[in-house]
């Protein structure tokens, strides 16, 4: 079943499943923020090298389960499934939007 988000955000998945660290990046604002794991990523090159260090760290795949709209942020929650210990989990991605870019992303449990 697809899930309806927009095109930033479903940008931001497709490039998750296909590893894709270069194009994860252009769904970003030039000074866009990450975080995750309590660090904090900012810029296009902070926010490659995240996905590129999480990616080589442990082989996943993260599924959406639902999104859904908070305001001018869109709440994402997703099942993540891999080689990591407490494999899957569910986590909490809050986008912020800004135009037709990710200008903020927050990662919970």
């Amino acid at each position: 079943m697809q899930i309806p988000m927009p095109a930033p955000v479903r940008l931001y998945f497709q490039s998750e499943a296909y590893d894709d660290t270069l194009r994860i990046a252009d769904c970003f604002t030039p000074d866009a923020v990450v975080t995750d794991e309590r660090r904090t990523h900012q810029g296009l090159d902070a926010i490659r090298a995240w996905k590129a260090e999480a990616k080589a760290a442990a082989k996943y795949q993260v599924t959406p389960v639902s999104a859904e709209p908070e305001g001018e942020r869109i709440l994402v929650v997703g099942r993540v499934e891999g080689d990591f210990p407490g494999s899957p989990v569910m986590l909490r991605y809050m986008f912020d939007l800004e135009g037709d870019r990710i200008s903020g992303l927050a990662i919970s449990a």
